[in-house]
Order: structure tokens, then sequence, then C-alpha cells
């Protein structure tokens, strides 16, 4: 029973990960330079946690981003 739960997590995990890297091939960056990407995430989540008014404006953005796809 325990390998199915680790597997089921696992798989879990990969779902995500996949999903992740989805949203930076819909904003544009798939050839952007990891390390790029990591200091952008580093310096988003600072931001995130000192300004709730850009977490509302960007999470706008990217709801609008989403609903374009649906379209």
């Amino acid at each position: 029973m325990a390998r199915s739960t680790t597997s089921d997590a696992r798989k879990k995990d990969t779902r995500e990960k996949i999903a992740l890297g989805g949203l930076i091939v819909k904003a544009g960056l798939r050839y952007e330079k990891r390390a790029l990407l990591l200091g952008a995430f580093i310096e988003l989540r600072t931001l995130l946690d000192t300004n709730q008014g850009e977490r509302e404006r960007l999470t706008a953005i990217g709801a609008a981003a989403f609903d374009d796809d649906h379209e």
C-alpha cells in the first residue's frame, strides 16, 4: 500500500511540475535562461510578500490571459 501512495504522490508532483512549465511557455519565456527565470521568481516572491496590491494586479493579468484561451 505504501508503494502505491508513493507512486501516486510522485505522479501528482510530476503533473504539477509539467503544468508549471506550461505557464512559463504561455508567458513567452520558454527560451530564457533558467537563472533569469529563477531570479525573477525569487524577486516576485519578495514583491508578493510585501505588496498585496501587486498580487491582485498580477492575478488579474493572469486571469485575463487564461480567459483569452477560452474564447
